[in-house]
C-alpha cells in the first residue's frame, strides 16, 4: 500500500507541474494564477500547496532535482580521481546524455523553459540560492581533500563554469544554430573551462 500511495503521489506531482509549465510557457510565469495551475491539473489550492510550497517551485523543481549533485560526484569518485577531473566527466556524460540541466538540448519545451527561467526575475532569484546551497556543498566535499579556503574558492569556480557553459549552450541553441555543431562545440568548451579549472 505504500508503494501505491507514493506512486499516486508522485502521479499527481508530475501532473500539476505538467499543467504548470504548459500555462506558463504558453502566457508567462506571472500572467498565470496559481488557481489556474489547480484547476488545469484538476486539483484544489490547497492541494496543489502540499506538493509544491511556492509557485516558483512549480518550475524549479527540475533544478532543484540536480541540488547537491556536485557534492556527491565529488564523494562517489573512482580512487585515485582527482575531484575536477570527476566534475569534467559527470559534465561531459550529461551532455552526451542531452540532460536539459546543461543547456544542450533543442526541445522547444526545454528551450522555453531556460527562457522563462532565465528572463523571469523571480525564478531568476531562486535559482542563484540554488546555486548558493550546491556551492556550500561542494566546499564542504572538496574540503575532505584540500584547506577551506581552496575548497570555497574552487567550489565557486566550479558552480560557475557550469553555469556560464549552459546559458552558453542554450543561448547557441535558442539564436537557431545546428545541433551537432552546437554539440561539439559545447563539448570543446567544457574541455577548456575544466582545464582551467585544473590549472
Amino acid at each position: 500500500m505504500t508503494g501505491l500511495r507514493q506512486l499516486q503521489r508522485q502521479r499527481v506531482r508530475e501532473a500539476i507541474s505538467a499543467a504548470a509549465i504548459s500555462l506558463f510557457l504558453e502566457r508567462g510565469f506571472d500572467e498565470v494564477p496559481v488557481t489556474e495551475v489547480a484547476a488545469a491539473a484538476r486539483v484544489s489550492k490547497p492541494t496543489l500547496f502540499k506538493y509544491f510550497p511556492t509557485k516558483e517551485d512549480l518550475v524549479l523543481h527540475r533544478i532543484a532535482d540536480h541540488q547537491g549533485e556536485a557534492a556527491r560526484v565529488v564523494r562517489e569518485r573512482a580512487p585515485g580521481v582527482d575531484p575536477v577531473t570527476a566534475l569534467h566527466r559527470h559534465f561531459l556524460d550529461a551532455l552526451a546524455r542531452h540532460d536539459p540541466v546543461t543547456g544542450l538540448n533543442d526541445h522547444p519545451e526545454v528551450l522555453g523553459y531556460h527562457r522563462m527561467v532565465f528572463f523571469t526575475p523571480s525564478l531568476a532569484s531562486r535559482v542563484f540560492h540554488y546555486m548558493s546551497q550546491d556551492e556550500a556543498a561542494l566546499a564542504e566535499a572538496l574540503g575532505e581533500t584540500t584547506d577551506e579556503l581552496t575548497a570555497g574558492l574552487l567550489a565557486g569556480q566550479v558552480l560557475a563554469v557550469q553555469r556560464v557553459l549552459s546559458r552558453r549552450t542554450w543561448q547557441a541553441l535558442a539564436d537557431g544554430r545546428p545541433f551537432a555543431e552546437v554539440e561539439a562545440e559545447a563539448v570543446r568548451a567544457a574541455d577548456h573551462a575544466f582545464s582551467l579549472l585544473k590549472g
